[in-house]
C-alpha cells in the first residue's frame, strides 16, 4: 500500500442493542442506603453498537483506535473509544462491538451544560427527558445517533482515517 492507493475503510452502523438493562432511577445524597455510601447514583444504560467495517483495498487492513459520541434525541450524552484492534481482510468486512455505559447522573450533567435550551425548546424538564430516554431504550424507540466518529486504520507503514456517523431508532 502507498498512501496514494489507500483507501480509508467504511464505517457503517449497522444495529444498536440494550444487553442489561436495569430500569430508571436515581438516588440523592439525601437517601440512606441499604448498604454503601449515600450519593448521586443514577441507572446505568448499557448499549451495545455494532458496527461493519467495509475494507476496499486489496491488501488487509488494522484498525487502532475507534471513538464517536452518542447522543440521544440530537443531545450528546457521552463520548466513547474502543481499544479493540483488530485486522480487516483485503475486500472483506469486519464487525466491531463497542458498548458504552452512560449513567443517569452522567447523562443529567451533560443536559444541565449543553442541553439546556433544547429542554426549554421542547418544554420539558432535565428529569422528565431522563426517564424518557431510559424507558425508551428498552423498547427500542429511542433515537440513538452517532456522530464525529473516527478510526484509524494502518497499512504497512501508512495511516488512513475513516470518519462516520449513523442513526439508529425511530427519527
Amino acid at each position: 500500500p502507498t498512501k496514494r492507493d489507500f483507501q480509508p475503510p467504511v464505517v457503517t452502523l449497522n444495529l444498536v442493542e440494550v444487553p442489561y438493562y436495569t430500569g430508571w432511577w436515581y438516588y440523592d445524597v439525601k437517601v440512606e442506603p441499604t448498604k454503601g455510601t449515600a450519593g448521586k447514583y443514577g441507572a446505568p444504560l448499557i448499549l451495545d453498537f455494532i458496527f461493519d467495517i467495509q475494507n476496499p483495498n486489496d491488501f488487509p487492513v488494522m484498525m487502532d483506535a475507534f471513538h464517536f459520541t452518542v447522543a440521544f434525541d440530537g443531545i450528546d450524552v457521552n463520548t466513547v473509544n474502543s481499544p479493540d484492534i483488530q485486522w480487516i481482510p483485503a475486500g472483506k468486512t469486519n464487525q466491531v462491538r463497542v458498548t458504552a455505559i452512560t449513567d443517569a447522573r452522567a447523562a443529567l450533567l451533560s443536559l444541565l451544560v449543553t442541553g439546556g435550551f433544547k429542554l426549554k425548546e421542547r418544554e420539558t424538564n432535565v428529569w422528565a427527558q431522563l426517564e424518557q430516554w431510559w424507558l425508551a431504550a428498552k423498547d427500542y424507540s429511542l433515537a440513538i445517533e452517532v456522530k464525529d466518529g473516527s478510526a484509524i486504520f494502518q497499512a504497512d507503514g501508512s495511516t488512513n482515517v475513516a470518519t462516520f456517523s449513523g442513526k439508529f431508532g425511530p427519527e
